[in-house]
């Protein structure tokens, strides 16, 4: 299976963000798309974009928290097990926990990317989550190398490591991304610089 270079850094954007590679075999994977109830035409997004991996639809499943009780809807859908999947899988999972890679400069080079990834997880931060300070280095060299972005990287202690865009950054940030950010995340960009 091949996908294109739109749907390739769709994916990439994605395991930045919210979305879950999960090992389904030795060599294969599957991907695992959850968002809340509010954000139901954003996975369907998504799974539109990638559709040779999905097949059938999305599912709106509810939950009790654990500790609070109180109940949340989400909406779920996970895409069919293959061997692309697995490729990636041990890319970003290489020890069986998600991490930024090395190499993520040679997979993060498009905006779309980018801009899946500030929708997932990004306001004047991008979560990197439990990442290595070296990891989030990392991922602060891909974005200059390849966006001429310069965020500082930031510990905000239980929540992991973040990359921090001054107001400056913010806003160069938000002109490369604003023409693949959807019209419900208008809300994240600084000046509304979304296209009709």
């Amino acid at each position: 299976m091949k996908l294109s270079k739109r749907q390739n850094a769709i994916l990439v954007g994605s395991i930045l963000g919210d979305a879950y590679v999960q090992a389904t075999g030795k060599k294969n994977a599957r991907l695992r798309y959850e968002h809340g109830g509010k954000q139901k035409s954003y996975l369907f997004w998504k799974v539109q974009e990638l559709q040779p991996l999905f097949n059938g639809t999305p599912c709106y499943l509810e939950r009790k928290h654990p500790i609070s009780g109180e109940k949340y809807s989400y909406w779920r859908h996970q895409s069919f097990s293959n061997e692309l999947l697995g490729q990636w899988r041990k890319f970003f999972y290489p020890k069986g926990i998600k991490c930024i890679p090395k190499t993520l400069a040679k997979v993060l080079t498009e905006p779309v990317a980018l801009a899946v990834w500030y929708m997932d997880d990004g306001y004047y931060y991008l979560y990197l989550g439990r990442t290595s300070r070296i990891e989030a280095k990392i991922a602060q060299l891909a974005l200059k190398k390849n966006f001429e972005l310069f965020p500082v990287v930031v510990d905000k202690k239980r929540k992991g490591f973040v990359l921090y865009f001054s107001p400056k950054e913010t806003e160069k940030l938000h002109k490369i991304i604003s023409p693949f950010v959807l019209p419900m995340f208008a809300y994240k960009l600084r000046h509304n610089f979304l296209t009709p």
